[in-house]
This record gives structure tokens, sequence and C-alpha cells, in this order.
């Protein structure tokens, strides 16, 4: 099963990048580094000491919680298994003798593509995350220097050319929006978004980066946070009972950031752009969530309330708060395979491997090579 997805991920990277492109038949990339938020953090917000996480976060693969928000692995960490490399270690965890060799994982969950202010949940903006790339690179080119102490721990410098940028970023700049601005106020903040994200994958690029894999942003309004904070109202629903207004602007920022891929692809001469639609793919699991194997598509795993959300933002996932003068936790499912959503904001393990099933089938990614790619892979849990 991992050939077959090694297989598929190496097409999709090939003949992604379009007329500017510089497709090389060598699929071996010697390391990744990847830019995001909660939806690839493996441990970032952990390690900056910014909150606690506790059980039942990582209940399902790595037996504890590991630093994902989830009850296991992420996206990036089954698209990592595909291509054979090991998980990536996040930048600011220094514990557990990290090994950095195949790359880094710069993801702070609450981080947002513009930069952060005074009311940010995380400082780490995609700004700043590039910086700390910078830093890193720096650091890896003194070390290397310094003989063959530290080569099995960090990359190679020709790493730094050779591998491939990862992307899952943006979902935060949005619904952080819509607590205190109207659908069109958050509407038209998006091509500011976009500038900024522009202007850090420009700078990555300037500074040798070639191979650039770029998600776009999900249905929020799906989210059991999101529809119990905005969802009161039954017309303000879509077909599937998700809120409108966030799907609205999430599929307007995936335009816009598409489009934004494709005038790249026509200024970065000699890089190769995989533009991937997570949206379709989390929007078509949602509406048919038991043809694939689930029970509940928008009720969180690990919560507080009961159905249909069973989520309450006064007490998180694995958490025990007072509420009404009653203390009350907030508990795992005791099958998190029948869920989609894990704590109301972030997807579980299973849910995560469905999806990156379908990135492999090809048919989501941009340049589309659907002619390229006969079969799928079968989720296998």
């Amino acid at each position: 099963m991992r050939a077959a997805v090694a297989f598929l991920l190496a097409a999709v990277l090939c003949f992604g990048g379009g007329r500017a492109a510089s497709a090389s038949p060598d699929f071996d990339y010697p390391a990744a580094f990847n830019f995001g938020d909660s939806n690839s953090d493996t441990g970032g917000r952990i390690a900056a000491g910014f909150e606690p996480m506790p059980p039942p976060y990582g209940s399902t693969f790595f037996g504890a919680p590991s630093g994902r928000f989830s009850d296991g692995r992420l996206i990036l960490d089954f698209l990592m298994d595909a291509m054979d490399m090991p998980f990536l270690n996040a930048y600011l965890d220094s514990l557990g003798a990290p090994n950095f060799r195949a790359g880094v994982n710069f993801a702070q969950a609450g981080c947002s593509i513009t930069p952060a202010s005074a009311t940010s949940v995380s400082p780490f903006s995609f700004g700043l995350q590039i910086k700390q790339f910078f830093a890193f690179k720096e650091k890896v080119t003194r070390l290397l220097s310094q003989g063959d102490r530290y080569r099995r721990y960090i990359p190679q410098l020709d790493y730094f050319s050779k591998g491939l940028y990862m992307f899952d970023i943006g979902q935060n700049d949005l619904a952080g929006q819509f607590y205190s601005r109207t659908e069109d106020q958050v509407i038209a903040s998006i091509p500011t978004i976009l500038l900024e994200f522009e202007t850090g994958l420009k700078t990555l690029y300037d500074q040798g980066a070639r191979k650039f894999w770029i998600h776009n942003t999900g249905p929020l309004g799906c989210l059991p946070q999101n529809i119990a904070l905005f969802g009161k109202d039954p017309t303000q629903l879509d077909e599937l009972h998700c809120v409108a207004k966030h799907n609205r602007a999430a599929k307007i920022f995936n335009l816009q950031l598409h489009a934004l891929c494709t005038k790249l692809r026509g200024q970065f001469a000699g890089a190769n752009i995989t533009y991937i639609d997570i949206y379709s793919i989390k929007y078509a699991l949602i509406g048919n969530y038991s043809r694939y194997g689930f029970e509940s598509p928008t009720q969180a795993c690990c919560g507080y309330g009961g159905p249909p959300l069973n989520y309450d933002g006064r007490v998180p996932c694995g958490q025990t708060k007072s509420v009404n003068g009653n203390l009350v936790t907030a508990k795992g499912c005791s099958d998190s395979t029948e869920y989609v959503n894990w704590d109301g904001i972030h997807y579980t393990e299973a849910a995560n491997f469905h999806v990156t099933s379908q990135i492999l089938t090809g048919k989501y990614s941009d340049p589309p090579f659907v002619d390229k790619m006969p079969f799928r892979i079968k989720p296998r849990f």
C-alpha cells in the first residue's frame, strides 16, 4: 500500500507545475518544510508553552498527546508516510532528540497568514514562520561547516533547493474575523491576506525553494464550533446544515488562492506549484459520510453537550470545567473512526486518512492529471 501511495504522490508532484515547471524524473524528495496552522501542527504550539494538551489527544495512534490537535495522525503525517519519510518534528520542540534531517515543521496552531495582533491566538504568523525557516537554514549552514558531527541530524545544504515546501494555512484569517466583522468585510479582506501569502512564497522562491505544495482551506462552516456559534438560525445553514456564510468566504478565498497559484507558475521559472482542493474533499466527506464508513459528520468525538454537535466552547476536549455550578468533563467517544470531527475544530485521524487518500488520487490537484491516476487508494484502518 505504501508503494502505491508513494507512486501516486510522485506523479502529483511531477506533473503539478504547468508550463513554467521544471519537472524532474527523480521523485526522491530529501526533505520537507511545512508552514501552517493547527491542521498541520505536529507539536509547535505545545512546545512553545502556550497551553497543555491533555488526553485523549493522540490516543488513537501515539498512545498519548503528541502535540497534534487530533486523536492521531494528521494529513501531513500521512503525506510524509506516503513519501516514505519520517514525521516532521516541530521547529520549537527540542525534547526527545528531534531529528531534522528530513525537514522541519514550522506550523503553529492558531496562527494566521497576516501578521499577528495583540489579540491573536498565536504570534507565529506566516511571516514569522518564514523567518524561523531562515534562522533554521542559517544554523544548519553553520553546523555543516563544523564537520560531520551533526550531519545525521540536519539537512544537507542541497536539501533546501531539492526539498518540498508545504503549506496549509489561512483558515484562521477567515474564521477569526467572523466574530467581529460581516461576511462582506471578511470577503473584502481576502486580497490582503493573499498578498501576504504571495510575499512569503516569493521570499522562499528567491532563496531557492522550487517545489511548492499548497492546500486550500476547508469548509469552515461545517465545523461544530462554527455551527454552534453561528448556526442557531436555520436559515443561515446550507444543504449540509453548515454555516453558509463561512463556506461562501472559504470558497472565495480558495478561488483567489487558485488564481494566485496559476499566476505564480508563470513567474516562478523552474518551479513546481501544486494546488490541492482540500475544500472539495472535506465537503464531499461531510455530505457522504455514511458512504465512507462514518456515523457522524458534524458531531465532535471529544466534547461536551451531546448530540447533535457535542460541542461547548466552555469545555474544551479533555478538560474539566465548571458549567452552571457543576464540574463537567469533555470526554472522547468510544470509537473515533466513526466520527469526522475530533474536538469541534479539527478532524479525526480516520477523517485525515480519508482526505489524504483522496489527495493521492490526483484528481483534486491542479493542474489535473486524473487520466494518469487509474486507481484509488482504498482506506484501511
